[in-house]
């Protein structure tokens, strides 16, 4: 704080603020609109216009300053004008907690300096902007379904969702819907594994997605899943394809959720049986081989095998939308050709090794009056091959 002598008085000094902490009005105002009232340090989000325990109305914002308002406070303000101390660009919308936080440490920020501090708060504004300006035509509800495959798990996050949905669609809330079960660490080995997780699929399904689908909140829906494939299939026939439903594939390169889009196009590969006299099989080989063996080895050899495969399959070969379309489009005609040629009274055997998407996709084409009753195998390393895992009746 600085004083200087007043021109008007030669007996007395009247106090000059030259750098106040005192924001005004304007700069408060633009602070909450692009904060959205939420805190804005990271992994926070915190709504800033209410008690978090009560809920009663209160403003409990504070901003804070990422060049410091002192030049010894943390980040310190070497580098930026008085003037800008307490403009919009300077300034942070958090709660007590993450206040006291950020400035809670050295003179150079230590975990917290000034780069940190103004990517956060360009990455909260971007969201908001992107939330607050849907269309409602564009505004899509976020599924996530994540399970652990062979004891491996790889997360599904919800910022993801929205980058690989940008341009074409938006989140329809600050949240996704979650249907994974937290904490389990049951694997395909145990032997109650596909009886727990489908029930738990099921009742989550009910009572978070389908119950707002009859009560008409939810209009479009965006799916990011990667799971045991039996369980991403059952989920596809719970959407089923009168939904309005996007389904994403998780790619490793480039690594996430976006299309690539980098125009290569898988040719589908249809081979059918000699003869149908045996028990219907659909083999899908998209991302990996399966002999025939394997498949008599379970059913026997007078099986009758249809197969779903390209000259080399991979696990990056859906790379757009119009793959996985090019995929439902062959599958279809499929199921209906395998009902005609084995009868309605038959059991569709399925062995799937195929891009998460696919599976998904797969389920969803099913028609669940018209189709034959399905049998999904998983292949399971302890038993030396293929099990039963999920029936679709």
């Amino acid at each position: 704080m600085q004083t200087q002598e007043s021109p008007n008085s030669s007996d007395a000094l009247v106090k000059e603020v030259t750098s106040s902490r005192k924001i005004s009005e304007p700069v408060r105002y633009l602070l909450w609109g692009h904060a959205a009232g939420h805190c804005q340090f990271s992994g926070c989000n915190k709504p800033l216009w209410k008690h978090p325990e009560t809920q009663e109305p209160v403003n409990i914002a504070q901003a804070a300053h990422i060049y410091a308002f002192s030049a010894k406070g943390s980040r310190g303000n070497d580098g930026i004008e008085n003037a800008e101390l307490n403009e919009f660009e300077n300034l942070l919308l958090v709660c007590h907690a993450c206040h006291k936080t950020i400035d809670s440490h050295q003179e150079d920020g230590g975990r917290y300096p000034i780069e940190l501090l103004h990517r956060w708060k360009a990455a909260h504004e971007e969201r908001i902007e992107r939330v607050v300006g849907i269309d409602p035509d564009h505004k899509s509800h976020v599924i996530l379904y994540d399970r652990a495959i062979g004891g491996m798990h790889s997360p599904v996050r919800y910022e993801w969702a929205g980058t690989a949905m940008f341009p074409r669609r938006y989140p329809a809330e600050n949240q996704a819907i979650e249907l994974a079960s937290a904490g389990s660490d049951s694997t395909e080995k145990d032997s109650d594994f596909w009886a727990t997780e489908l029930r738990d699929l099921e009742r989550k399904f009910d009572r978070k997605v389908q119950d707002r689908l009859a009560n008409d909140e939810i209009e479009h829906l965006s799916i990011f899943a990667l799971a045991p494939m039996p369980l991403l299939i059952r989920l596809g026939t719970l959407l089923t394809d009168i939904r309005a439903v996007e389904t994403y594939q998780l790619h490793r390169d480039p690594k996430g959720w976006t299309w690539p889009n980098d125009g290569s196009k898988p040719k589908f590969q249809i081979e059918k049986p000699s003869n149908c006299d045996g028990s219907p099989a659909l083999v899908i080989a998209l991302s990996a081989t399966i002999d025939n063996s394997r498949i008599h080895q379970v059913l026997g050899e007078n099986a009758s095998i249809w197969r779903i495969t390209l000259n080399k399959p991979s696990q990056e070969c859906i790379r757009s939308r119009e793959d996985l379309v090019a995929f439902c489009a062959i599958v279809r005609p499929l199921l209906n050709e395998i009902k005609a040629a084995h009868g309605h009274d038959a059991t569709l055997s399925i062995f799937p090794a195929s891009p998460a998407s696919t599976m998904v996709e797969l389920g969803r084409v099913r028609q669940p009056k018209a189709d034959l009753p399905w049998i999904i195998y998983d292949e399971n390393r302890t038993s030396g091959g293929f099990i039963k895992a999920v029936k679709i009746s």
